[in-house]
């Protein structure tokens, strides 16, 4: 039986050809990293190979990696196989990973978004005969409103809470989601404060994208100074006692998972943005047609949903075990010793 070009194993996705990994969640001594996430960019591997764009962001959540950066659509050979990186739209740096061997091309998406977000590069469909795609969002619930809609009822929530005197609370990743935010802000209506998370990763990211300027929440800060303006904050933040002392706030979560009033409802904000690094379902109907691959495999998110759609189109899809998916959660430990 021929050994697929790419394997799932318990160390992440191999390529035994190459003898290098992509994106694994377990040190290895050589893998070619998708994006910053947490999830998909951890510490531990002897050697990193990622897009120019990402390596300041991992190596400012990682520290001292070896670390070689790498154009969009540099072609780049390992033991005779062929690798390149392509821009998938997701955060600033995210990129495809493509891989060629004895005529066989796969495409591994890592996260990716279709809509052009204007501070990542725009996602770039590439053809192949395997496709590895996420399904966070694989449902046809999940649809998209454009970003410009979002953010101007963003602007007007904010020029809302103002005329009534309180601060605006908006939550979102301090890795991509902050900064898409960030970006179309309309600081005509007030300042915009940071949490100190938010502000230390913008800041890397300034020398790469024309930011609004940001003011760094402190110990003395005061919360007179908020009343109007508006806080950028990761989700960790919520409840928490650094949130506490900004009474009277509104809050407010922008992610693709407001969709559903219920998640709103348990996370305890008043307001709920859709807005997502992430493609809906449409979207990733589109991305695998594009593809024109025949083979599918879905890793996290509504895989098995997502998959059996996929069979009944004609595809050739199945579902594969990955330990993606956790980059929401903004309180993993980036450094924490992971065993081999």
């Amino acid at each position: 039986m021929k050994k697929p070009l790419l394997e799932f194993t318990p160390k992440g996705i191999y390529c035994d050809a190459a003898k290098v990994y992509l994106d694994p969640w377990k040190p290895v001594d050589k893998a070619i990293i998708s994006h910053g996430h947490a999830d998909h960019s951890r510490w531990g591997h002897q050697q990193y190979i990622t897009h120019h764009r990402n390596v300041p962001i991992i190596s400012h959540r990682l520290g001292e990696i070896n670390v070689t950066g790498k154009g969009w659509g540099e072609t780049f050979s390992i033991n005779n196989v062929k690798f390149s990186l392509h821009p998938a739209g997701h955060i600033i740096g995210s990129s495809q990973i493509r891989v060629e061997h004895k005529g066989e091309v796969w495409v591994f998406t890592g996260d990716y978004k279709t809509e052009n977000d204007g501070i990542s590069t725009p996602y770039e469909p590439i053809k192949c005969h395997t496709f590895i795609t996420e399904c966070t969002f694989g449902l046809p619930a999940f649809k998209w409103i454009p970003q410009k809609e979002v953010l101007q009822n963003i602007n007007q929530w904010w020029s809302q809470n103002k005329a009534e005197g309180k601060t605006s609370i908006l939550f979102g990743y301090s890795l991509g989601k902050a900064q898409r935010l960030l970006k179309y802000l309309n600081t005509d209506i007030g300042k915009i404060y940071t949490h100190g998370a938010i502000e230390n990763m913008t800041k890397v990211l300034r020398p790469l994208v024309d930011f609004p300027e940001t003011t760094l929440i402190t110990r003395d800060t005061k919360k007179e100074e908020l009343l109007g303006n508006i806080v950028l904050a990761p989700p960790s933040a919520h409840g928490s006692t650094w949130i506490r002392k900004m009474v009277p706030y509104v809050t407010a979560s922008a992610s693709g998972w407001m969709t559903f009033r219920g998640a709103r409802r348990r996370r305890a904000i008043d307001k709920g943005f859709v807005l997502s690094d992430h493609c809906d379902w449409q979207g990733l109907l589109k991305s695998i047609e594009a593809s024109g691959a025949e083979k599918i495999i879905c890793t996290h998110g509504y895989t098995e949903i997502f998959s059996r759609y996929l069979r009944e189109q004609g595809y050739d899809a199945r579902t594969e075990e990955t330990q993606y998916g956790e980059e929401e959660n903004e309180t993993i430990v980036l450094k924490e010793k992971i065993e081999a």
